[in-house]
């Protein structure tokens, strides 16, 4: 069924409003009088955020540069964001401070097409529709730079306790070559005690520097930014922060992202007591610098366990050998003893998993305490039990007591196949660490991620509303400065109860919180393919780990296709048309053949990342996938087409031409798809547009109320 073709354009036209039209923000861009003489560089682009209860300031320091060759004048033009005010703008020549103004959406409008008419490129279209901050750039001489910089504040309005704020990072068609560095940093402040922070697009690092407050950071170098900078943040109402974003199109099953986050520790407060053990692989193939770093890394997590945990270090090769027969509490001699123990073991023998496993499972007693397993190994099973199948059966049915597995693989000789298994089957995880990667820095950073469990056994429930096809399946435990992420659909929409339980200290404990799931939900357009990329990383992995059948792999192929979500088991997407249905079925029975090897290792990591993704995967394609709001478009023998498009006949209108401009007047939530080219296949409601040489050049009213309706 295709998406989207029922809607009647009236509807798509109050999209526009609340969908589409928020992407045309962007950063400044200097527009040259003579585009034939080539577009500036952007050197830098930094942004600084400042968020008080929803009142914002927004800062940005951009540098440019002319490397054309040539002196270069135009106009700066910044869109701003509806509703903003512009406190400064600075921009000094010569030691003279130049003035800007504040154009109406209208009078920016005329700059924009009067541009796009002028550089045959349809690249600014996305910007129509609103109001722009303008000056004039008088000229820069060649090897010349113009430093500008913009204030502004604009206000957020919480929609079911959650804030959004948005602003774009697109410079990809207005700098002559990749930024030196680009930088987001935010600053975010409450009165009430923050829930989420939460960034979609980018992979930001938050730090909680108290209850009410969060810092944000974002920094790349030598790249061309092509995507808007989102972020979220919501109030906790209960001691566990639940936000819940959704989107939904009318006559469609809604999206929505559930995210829980823990309070942070009072003075008074300590986290819940844990149990784990760490085996060890001391085979042969760990000799040299793998073994130094694992029992460095070893070192590092004895010495930071929380004081009311305990723990044990077991090492196997083709026999196992326990630095200790129980479970030891945390003290300086016992911490010292293991750390002693570790030291003297060398590399040597074969790989014996399955002993090993059996051994480190009967330490734990049944307990209310979390209990984790670290489990490192860099090759396949060799000595006693080496069937991975018996092999994992045998670790599910030894592990009475419920522990966690976390699987560190090193290497490209693991069986991968296996090791995911191992963690999947027992509620844990799976990390990869590639030859030349650092073992101790990895297990360092994992660990400080498990240190503090919060909430144990979680388990979700959703009651007034109709939802279905969540991810993840099962819920990992919920640890300290961690956030909980649930994707999942729905299809009846209203107020729900939702409450997230768990156990803490052995005690059940629960935290409900009401929630609004709407008919019409349109902001959050990312969320179809963050959940079909969390879709698609759980089917991929059912076929890897208990075998492929056509159901699944259908369903993989539609969702990649859909969604354009592109993976080293589905590149073969980007291929033309040609490719059959039954040879893209061939292409993913290859790619997920191998248990071993590094076309195993790296499947299965980028399985990982993508089953635990926090952002929108971007596209390995490069230059052949695009997605504008929740649409894909593939690019087609220099055609982008929209993933719906099925061969249906289409209505052509003339890029550049007077019918081409008058759509972004009648369709404004039409600009930014416009955007990605002259030559595009674009939905609107039932009708298919085709921009290109042919066609009509100016709308009839036949046509324009055939698209409005």
């Amino acid at each position: 069924m295709r998406r989207r073709r029922f809607l009647s354009v009236a509807w798509l036209i109050c999209l526009a409003v609340v969908l589409v039209a928020p992407s045309v923000y962007a950063d400044g861009v200097i527009l040259p009088d003579d585009p034939g003489r080539g577009w500036l560089s952007i050197v830098y682009h930094d942004v600084t955020v400042t968020i008080r209860d929803g009142v914002v300031t927004t800062r940005v320091d951009q540098l440019f540069r002319n490397e054309t060759g040539s002196d270069i004048e135009g106009r700066y033009v910044f869109p701003l964001p509806p509703g903003a005010v512009v406190t400064s703008f600075t921009m000094w020549v010569d030691g003279v401070a130049h003035e800007a103004r504040v154009l109406d959406a209208d009078e920016a409008r005329v700059i924009y097409e009067a541009f796009v008419r002028r550089a045959i490129d349809p690249a600014l279209l996305e910007y129509v529709g609103r109001d722009a901050l303008a000056a004039r750039i008088f000229p820069i001489p060649s090897d010349g730079e113009r430093r500008i910089e913009i204030a502004y504040t604009e206000l957020l309005t919480a929609e079911n306790g959650v804030y959004r704020y948005r602003y774009p990072l697109d410079t990809e068609r207005f700098s002559a070559r990749p930024l030196e560095r680009v930088s987001m940093a935010v600053d975010v402040e409450a009165s009430e005690p923050l829930a989420a922070v939460y960034s979609p697009t980018h992979r930001m690092t938050v730090e909680r520097t108290s209850p009410f407050a969060a810092a944000g950071s974002y920094q790349e170098h030598d790249v061309l930014p092509s995507g808007d900078f989102l972020l979220y943040y919501g109030v906790a109402v209960s001691d566990l922060g639940t936000s819940l974003l959704t989107y939904r199109v009318p006559g469609e099953d809604g999206y929505f992202l559930l995210i829980a986050t823990p309070p942070p520790l009072t003075s008074g407060d300590a986290p819940l007591p844990k149990d784990l053990v760490f085996v060890l692989d001391r085979s042969g193939s760990m000799s040299g610098a793998k073994i130094a770093q694992a029992k460095e890394a070893l070192g590092f997590i004895l010495e930071n366990l929380n004081p009311d945990d305990r723990f044990a270090v077991v090492a196997f090769s083709d026999y196992v050998e326990a630095q200790a027969t129980a479970l030891q509490p945390v003290t300086s001699d016992a911490v010292a003893h293991a750390i002693a123990w570790s030291a003297r073991l060398e590399a040597t023998g074969g790989t014996d998993i399955d002993a090993a496993l059996s051994t480190a499972f009967p330490l734990f007693e049944e307990t209310g305490r979390p209990r984790f397993v670290v489990f490192l190994t860099d090759g396949e099973a060799t000595a006693g039990e080496t069937d991975p199948v018996a092999i994992a059966a045998n670790a599910l049915a030894s592990n009475t007591v419920d522990a966690r597995v976390f699987v560190f693989g090193v290497g490209y000789d693991v069986n991968a196949v296996l090791l995911d298994q191992l963690a999947s089957e027992n509620r844990g995880t799976t990390n990869y660490v590639l030859p030349g990667e650092d073992l101790e820095l990895a297990l360092s950073a994992f660990y400080r991620k498990i240190a503090s469990p919060v909430l144990a056994d979680l388990s979700l429930a959703i009651a007034g509303v109709d939802t279905f096809d969540l991810h993840p399946r099962v819920l990992p435990d919920l640890f300290l400065g961690a956030q909980l992420l649930v994707l999942g659909r729905y299809r009846t929409a209203g107020e729900a109860r939702v409450t997230i339980a768990g156990a803490t200290r052995g005690t059940p404990t629960a935290f409900t919180s009401l929630q609004i799931f709407p008919e019409v939900a349109l902001d959050a357009s990312f969320l179809p393919r963050l959940w079909a990329g969390r879709k698609i990383a759980h089917l991929l992995n059912q076929i890897r780990l208990y075998g492929e059948s056509d159901e699944l792999i259908d369903e993989v192929i539609a969702l990649s296709r859909t969604h354009g979500i592109i993976t080293p088991f589905t590149s073969f997407l980007i291929e033309e048309d040609g490719l059959a249905a039954e040879e893209m079925a061939d292409a993913v029975r290859a790619a997920t053949a191998p248990a071993s090897g590094a076309s195993a290792v790296s499947g299965a990591s980028s399985l990982q990342k993508l089953a635990q993704a926090e952002t929108v995967p971007l596209d390995a394609s490069g230059e052949r996938v695009r997605t504008v709001g929740d649409r894909t478009y593939y690019l087609r023998d220099g055609v982008w087409i929209d993933s719906t498009y099925a061969n249906e006949p289409t209505v052509d209108v003339v890029a550049f031409s007077a019918a081409h401009f008058d759509l972004t007047e009648i369709l404004p939530w039409i600009g930014p798809h416009l955007a990605l080219g002259d030559r595009l296949i674009v939905a609107v409601g039932d009708t298919f547009l085709r921009i290109g040489d042919t066609g009509v050049e100016a709308l009839t009213p036949d046509l324009m109320d055939r698209l409005t309706r």
